[in-house]
């Protein structure tokens, strides 16, 4: 890795920079998939792009059993204020969740592999898009096939709160599942002066901006790291007028897989006794989200290993995230880890994930690969 490393960093900074120059939105990363490709195909590789023509999958080294590493390709929509020589050239969409490090990384990973002679285990990179969207790419790619005969998988993801040189692991949840409640609302409207000849809506919107939090609050074990929180809110513009109409929209997000299984039921059984008083009609849509990913203990050993090879210091602790991921629907089929990777410079501002502003230091980029053979090598 060394002497790879030493002649290809350069290489690992252009892929990034290429990919972050030229994001592209989930499910529309042709240009992306082509870009990893020709390079795998360079090293020698048969990558197979996935159905769609998004993502693909490429299989390393021996048949047989194998390890599965993967990276989200995906960004995001918003305009980029990094002021970067190599800001996103597309309007609208931006690389501000690291994505652009996470494909060079494996890009860089499966290329350094690909030069490895006898590799003890045989490999499967999976190169995935629409990871940015509910529920997540990660359900197409399992739905190919993509799992079958990798035993265990593991992935890498940003952490700006992390210094470069530094990668944090935990065992068991390291983020939480994450779920969208929309509630819409209708009455028949009328006078302010005469709330009752009429189902008052703004006032059952307020009934269920403060009880479904609370009462969720105080039905679920608070150990479960369950939150509910409303994020847009819109009903009626005069002020002595009821509404007919208005919409509650929000999250539910929790890190424990079993109480997940829970929440829907839950949420409607609450929502229906809140608002029945009120007489106002309703429609609940909740979209389930993605599941928490829950690393695997052999795996999670597995990464600590590898993570020590770094240097002494180079293991972080590193706490259960309340954002989802859906790399969560890869364990949901074979046992596997995620771990953070620090992109801090050690100095200046930690901006966070999905910032405008975002960026990364490109020394955490050799890292990430390092850790990665790391894991394989180490069979």
């Amino acid at each position: 890795m060394d002497a790879w490393l030493a002649d290809h960093t350069a290489d690992l900074v252009h892929w990034r920079r290429h990919i972050h120059a030229n994001p592209e939105l989930s499910r529309t990363e042709f240009a992306t998939t082509e870009f990893i490709s020709a390079w795998l195909h360079k090293a020698g590789l048969q990558p197979r792009v996935l159905p769609g023509g998004t993502g693909l999958v490429c299989d390393i080294g021996p048949d047989g059993p194998r390890i599965g590493l993967r990276a989200d390709i995906d960004a995001l929509p918003l305009q980029e204020f990094t002021g970067l020589s190599f800001a996103s050239t597309a309007p609208g969409v931006a690389h501000a969740c690291g994505h652009d490090a996470h494909a060079a990384i494996l890009l860089g990973a499966a290329m350094a592999l690909a030069e490895v002679q006898r590799l003890p285990i045989g490999v499967r990179v999976v190169f995935q898009p629409a990871e940015e969207v509910m529920p997540g790419g990660a359900i197409d790619v399992v739905a190919t096939g993509a799992m079958e005969g990798v035993e265990r998988i593991f992935a890498l993801h940003c952490d700006p709160r992390l210094e470069v040189g530094r990668v944090g692991v935990r065992c068991g949840p390291i983020t939480s599942a994450a779920d969208t409640v929309e509630l819409v609302l209708d009455s028949p409207g009328g006078h302010t002066s005469r709330p009752h000849l009429t189902s008052d809506l703004v006032y059952a919107i307020g009934t269920v901006i403060t009880g479904l939090p609370g009462l969720l609050s105080r039905r679920i074990d608070p150990r479960t790291s369950t939150v509910m929180v409303w994020g847009a809110v819109s009903a009626g513009k005069a002020p002595n007028a009821i509404p007919q109409t208005g919409m509650l929209t929000g999250t539910v997000r929790t890190g424990d897989h079993a109480t997940w299984s829970l929440l829907e039921p839950m949420v409607r059984e609450i929502v229906d006794g809140l608002l029945a008083p009120t007489g106002v009609r309703y429609q609940l849509n909740y979209k389930r989200g993605v599941p928490p990913v829950v690393n695997d203990e052999q795996a999670t050993r597995m990464f600590e290993d590898a993570i020590r090879k770094l240097g002494p210091d180079a293991l972080a602790d590193t706490m259960q995230s309340s954002g989802g991921e859906d790399f969560s629907w890869y364990l949901e089929e074979v046992p596997g880890a995620m771990a953070r990777l620090g992109v801090w410079s050690g100095h200046g501002e930690q901006l966070d994930l999905h910032q405008p502003t975002f960026d990364l230091d490109e020394r955490a980029l050799a890292v990430g690969v390092r850790v990665l053979t790391n894991i394989v090598l180490a069979g």
